[in-house]
């Protein structure tokens, strides 16, 4: 069985490129513990890597070691900025909300300045954009720094998370597959954003229109487990509408 049964973890970690602990047991019907010896001896076959609550793929994808984060930021910058401007008109005076990384969330954090609330965020853009604004109380999150795409990631990061709670949680995305699946491109970036989710009240997708339907190879969540999602006029019909079928609420910029 045991063969079988690592072949099913390599197997999983090849489609999603991450898989936690909880998700692999669940697959192969065994207990964690189980699943925890099997990761280390694949590990030391050289098969994967093991991380914080999983394990994930080798040689992953990692869009941002080729695509930095000012190229990202320049791209549909107007789009993003509308979608930003839109979720920054769900703050509340006196908020505590829990930015993403990203550039949107970025443009968000440009929205929300001058205003008395609390920003949480595990993104450098973000503290760079507020670092000197009095009226935002603001909460750096700890990790090890991506440079490429001025965040902070890793179990520092997460566990982090497990200690804040805030009223809204904005995400970004690569994209938004057809079937509402919202997925990302860095591997080391998905762990956080599942801990985002945990971490608010409301859960937030800020995405512009040319992410629906999007790419990605990594899967984050489903729509159902997303409250809002945040858009243009434009965006992709079928996708928007297996959103809202999910039970997501979906709001135009």
């Amino acid at each position: 069985m045991r063969v079988p049964r690592q072949r099913s973890i390599l197997g999983r970690l090849t489609a999603q490129g991450m898989a936690t602990t909880e998700e692999l047991a669940a697959l192969c019907d065994v207990s964690a513990a189980t699943v925890r010896r099997d990761l280390v001896e694949l590990e030391r076959q050289g098969a994967l890597r093991r991380v914080h609550g999983g394990a994930v793929a080798l040689d992953g994808p990692d869009a941002d070691a080729t695509r930095g984060f000012a190229e990202v930021a320049a791209s549909d910058a107007s789009e993003k900025a509308a979608v930003a401007a839109r979720a920054a008109a769900l703050v509340e005076d006196g908020d505590c909300v829990i930015l993403d990384i990203g550039t949107t969330t970025m443009m968000l954090a440009r929205a929300l300045r001058g205003r008395p609330v609390t920003v949480v965020t595990a993104s450098l853009a973000v503290l760079d954009v507020l670092r000197d604004d009095d009226a935002v109380e603001l909460v750096l999150l700890g990790g090890m720094v991506r440079r490429p795409y001025h965040s902070l990631v890793g179990a520092l990061t997460e566990d982090a998370l497990r200690q804040v709670h805030g009223s809204h949680v904005f995400l970004g995305a690569s994209g938004v597959r057809g079937d509402g699946t919202v997925l990302d491109t860095t591997m080391v970036e998905v762990p956080v954003k599942r801990a985002l989710l945990r971490a608010a009240d409301r859960s937030v997708l800020l995405v512009d229109r040319h992410k629906f339907p999007g790419t990605g190879t990594l899967r984050v969540c489903g729509a159902g487990e997303l409250d809002v999602v945040v858009t243009n006029e434009g965006a992709d019909p079928d996708t928007i509408t297996a959103c809202r079928e999910a039970g997501t609420e979906v709001l135009y910029a």
